[in-house]
């Protein structure tokens, strides 16, 4: 099948290299010349597991290349994918911007019929204004539809490949054969196709990422529960999680979500749900409480050092928002960096992959170690946001040595509070009993 994918972004790289490794043509088009130049030499901008030899292998076979001719793409494809980015605006709702621009010059290149799907996370009702914007210059045949990505970054190959589901959101059954003809590749051993109205599929996006950032929130409400009643919420968690209703995933304590999609869809949920007079309250306590969270290890890293940390050196281990990513979008990670330099003290921080991308953030304010170990010397304490595998079995030893101070913050529970005590650390981590080193053994 020939397809277009509008929008070279994260969405956009992997929905058409893995489109066109299930033997379809794939024209990925995007106005910016220097990306789309690279991307035609194999070069791929973002640091995604497994993406950039799938890029490549497609390229090599003639089913996938990149262009800045919109309209070319257009023209050239049966089904077009408008993968473009919905940045939140000032007021928490998704800019639609270069959505519509998108769809506007769909409209003005069609040559036959189409199927335009919004595959953009885009609030509720989104569909009618690409379909206005669209047949504002055509009279031709157009079917608007919604196909919301479930992509987690760090796994979004096989996410794509192997999905759970396929939520296709069709306004007719014209649009929703093709449209299953064209996922049917992905789902032949597991996931299903779920078919429905295009609002519904609209709605579904938004509410996944929303209740999977309320499993994370609530964990971590639960953890300052733990932490003032002197439980553990490793136990906790675990007691939770062991229950077939609920089960174990993102019950997981600790710095709070960031990226690309949780904060802006959240907000934007939040914001579409008051619009439409819905209750928002659950949404909004969600956010509140990942605001809060993000500041629980400057806090605690002010606590054990004093307000001024002129002359302090901390070490951060992990900048990305999460493993097996370079995204620095709200991570929380830049809140403890960002509150570190306001207070005099001074960082050095080392991250798997993440380093190229911090500097975009943060530039030379901080200093960026060769490795993790590299960033202890002579540390007043170490912090720790990403949970890389490096960072999971360290040499405590090395480590200890190498702090001027053995105070370790640890945002991802890494570690057994209790052996870290018996090796002589003060380990503070989220919501686990804090063992003194005096008392350890």
């Amino acid at each position: 099948m020939n397809v277009a994918v509008i929008g070279s972004g994260y969405v956009g790289l992997v929905l058409g290299a893995c489109l066109a490794e299930s033997g379809n043509d794939v024209i990925s088009a995007d106005i910016d010349e220097a990306k789309v130049t690279r991307l035609n030499r194999g070069e791929v901008p973002i640091y995604e597991p497994g993406l950039e030899p799938l890029i490549r292998s497609n390229l090599a076979a003639g089913r996938l290349r990149y262009t800045t001719d919109v309209a070319e793409a257009v023209r050239a494809s049966k089904v077009i994918f408008i993968a473009v980015g919905t940045p939140p605006g000032e007021d928490g709702s998704a800019d639609l911007k270069h959505v519509l621009e998108v769809a506007e010059a769909i409209g003005m290149a069609m040559n036959d019929e189409k199927i335009v799907v919004t595959k953009s996370t885009v609030p509720v009702g989104t569909a009618g204004k690409v379909r206005k914007a669209i047949e504002r210059h055509t009279s031709l045949p157009v079917h608007v539809c919604s196909n919301p990505e479930f992509l987690k970054e760090g796994a979004a190959v096989d996410d794509f490949m192997k999905p759970d589901r396929v939520v296709l959101g069709v306004d007719s059954e014209y649009a929703g054969e093709v449209l299953s003809d064209l996922y049917a590749p992905f789902v032949r051993r597991s996931g299903e196709i779920l078919l429905t109205d295009v609002p519904s599929a609209e709605i579904t996006k938004y509410a996944a990422n929303a209740m999977l950032a309320t499993r994370i929130s609530f964990m971590n409400a639960v953890a300052q529960l733990c932490e003032e009643a002197g439980a553990d919420v490793d136990a906790v968690r675990r007691g939770v999680g062991s229950d077939a209703r609920i089960g174990p995933a993102f019950l997981y304590p600790g710095v709070g979500y960031g990226g690309s999609c949780f904060p802006k869809d959240v907000k934007a949920l939040a914001r579409t749900m008051r619009e439409l007079g819905a209750d928002a309250s659950i949404v909004e306590a969600v956010e509140a409480v990942n605001e809060r969270q993000k500041r629980v290890l400057l806090e605690r890293l002010v606590a054990c050092l004093g307000e001024d940390l002129s002359g302090r050196r901390i070490a951060v281990w992990g900048l990305a928002f999460k493993p097996n990513t370079d995204d620095m979008r709200e991570a929380p990670s830049l809140v403890t960096i960002e509150g570190v330099l306001e207070r005099g003290g001074s960082v050095v921080a080392h991250d798997p992959v993440a380093m190229e991308e911090a500097r975009k953030h943060l530039g030379d304010r901080i200093r960026y170690a060769r490795s993790n170990y590299d960033a202890l010397e002579g540390a007043d304490a170490l912090v720790i946001h990403t949970e890389w595998h490096p960072y999971r079995h360290p040499d405590f030893g090395r480590m200890r040595e190498a702090l001027r101070r053995p105070l370790v913050l640890d945002g991802r529970n890494l570690y057994d509070p209790w052996k870290m005590a018996a090796q002589g650390f003060e380990y503070r981590c989220i919501g686990r009993p804090y063992v003194p080193p005096q008392e350890a053994g």
